[in-house]
């Protein structure tokens, strides 16, 4: 008598089983390509609003409609590629290239043709980390997002959110280089994470959700954190050891951690969100089931290699490894303010001087009692409430160590971008970004916020003052 496992057909095209010790090797050697730094890319996610009236429900036809043409491959003038999300969101992944000046052109290009794009049919790009008037709804009928919402569904509404209302400013690097030294990947995998809670508050941009205050100046952050943590939550060995100097002015940064061992365990420990099927069948997976647990016999057929590539683009860390460094924390900012995270990030990654400087900084953010808290997924302490990333995303630059953290780091980011010879116009937009909000410990959230208690969001803002509670889950 055949088993299910025996008899569940494998995606057409691919079909050979993988092995546990060739699913280890395979992750392992794609997670962090190194070599010598130099390519820098953007993905700038948008809510897409009704111009007229951002409460109004957007038909996707419509948005279908003003992308015809632009979503084909080659089609955008800076040769980037045009996506939409599960709640009709856009995404622009630009081109990778050599060097931020680059990088913007390219980027600014292609969303000038989605602007012009979207004129005719009345509707407008909102840049926003998360919907603040519509409830989510998804629109892609896909069986991928099917499964997620599914899988989401099983710990409460925060999946919909992420995967409906929530947009961000995503900024890709090179991996760095083998060894140790300021290009080197340990350095650069580390230094991003130190930070992370600095790029949080200082660009959070979603205080308001269904039409009322939150309590947090990054509720994208928040929703985040409440969604399963095997997938969610930085890996192993990602955030500093100790706040204490190892001798050579970098704190918390030396040794060879094994990154890739450390993302492996990661990758193959999280829970399987998709089981790919042939149509009409759903791609839903059976809860708990770990890819582990289906390399070593749990499920209804063998993984293939296309199953774990495809279970790889469904973990969701602050920062992602997918050969590059995908640096996934920042909110969308509004009109060209994206410009402000992809120059900073730059300029603390590529100048060493800029990025000791930032270490230290931000380094008081995790002092002892706090080393790796959050580091590994499910750690107990994750709702602490000095928990840097949490403390980030509920008080932004008004957390007085974060604020301090986040004017050194911007003020080392505006030397380096001058020694680095940065555009003009970049210096200027980051250095108008510091005077506005980070020198007076706000960020692009209470801005919202002030626009919504002088009603300006019009009159479906008006219970803004009723502050709705987005309660840590124990």
């Amino acid at each position: 008598m055949k088993t299910m496992r025996d008899t569940a057909p494998c995606p057409p095209g691919d079909s050979e089983p993988l092995s546990e010790e060739d699913a280890e090797e395979h992750v392992h050697g794609i997670c962090f390509k190194t070599g010598p730094p130099a390519r820098l890319g953007v993905e700038l996610e948008w809510l897409v609003h009704d111009g007229r009236d951002p409460a109004l429900p957007v038909d996707q036809q419509r948005v279908t409609a003003a992308l015809a043409g632009l979503d084909v491959p080659g089609a955008l003038p800076g040769r980037g590629r045009l996506t939409t999300e599960p709640g009709g969101q856009v995404e622009i992944s630009s081109a990778p290239v050599v060097g931020l000046a680059a990088c913007i052109a390219r980027a600014s290009d292609d969303l000038t043709a989605l602007r012009r794009a979207f004129q005719p049919g009345g509707l407008a790009l909102a840049g926003m980390g998360l919907d603040p008037l519509r409830s989510p709804r998804r629109v892609l009928d896909q069986p991928r997002y099917a499964a997620m919402e599914e899988f989401f569904n099983r710990d409460g509404p925060w999946g919909r959110f992420m995967m409906c209302s929530t947009a961000s400013v995503q900024v890709c690097v090179d991996a760095g280089q083998e060894g140790t030294g300021p290009d080197s990947l340990t350095r650069r995998w580390r230094l991003l994470h130190t930070l992370g809670p600095v790029l949080v508050a200082a660009f959070a941009n979603s205080p308001i959700c269904e039409g009322r205050a939150t309590g947090w100046k990054s509720t994208r952050q928040a929703i985040w954190a409440q969604l399963d943590p095997g997938r969610t939550r930085p890996p192993a060995h990602a955030q500093p050891t100790s706040a204490a100097s190892n001798g050579n002015g970098r704190t918390g940064l030396d040794g060879e951690a094994d990154h890739r061992a450390a993302w492996v365990d990661y990758a193959l420990g999280a829970e399987v969100m998709c089981m790919r099927r042939a149509a009409p069948r759903p791609w839903s997976a059976p809860a708990g089931l770990t890819f582990r647990d289906w390399l070593r016999g749990a499920g209804e057929r063998p993984p293939t290699l296309g199953d774990l590539d495809y279970h790889l683009s469904t973990l969701f860390p602050p920062v992602r490894p997918r050969g590059h460094l995908e640096v996934r924390v920042i909110d969308a900012q509004p009109g060209d303010g994206w410009v402000v995270p992809a120059a900073v990030l730059d300029a603390l990654l590529r100048d060493e001087t800029a990025g000791d400087e930032a270490l230290a900084a931000a380094q008081p953010l995790w002092g002892p009692a706090l080393a790796g808290n959050g580091s590994v997924p499910g750690h107990a302490g994750w709702w602490d409430g000095r928990n840097p990333w949490l403390r980030a995303a509920r008080f932004g630059p008004a957390d007085r160590l974060i604020s301090a953290a986040a004017t050194n780091c911007f003020g080392a980011a505006e030397s380096a971008l001058g020694r680095l010879d940065a555009p003009p116009d970049v210096r200027q937009a980051v250095t108008t970004f510091a005077e506005r909000y980070v020198a007076r410990s706000r960020c692009p959230a209470d801005d919202r916020l002030d626009e919504a208690r002088r009603g300006e969001g019009g009159p479906a803002q008006a219970t803004v003052y009723a502050t709705q509670s987005l309660q840590p889950e124990e």
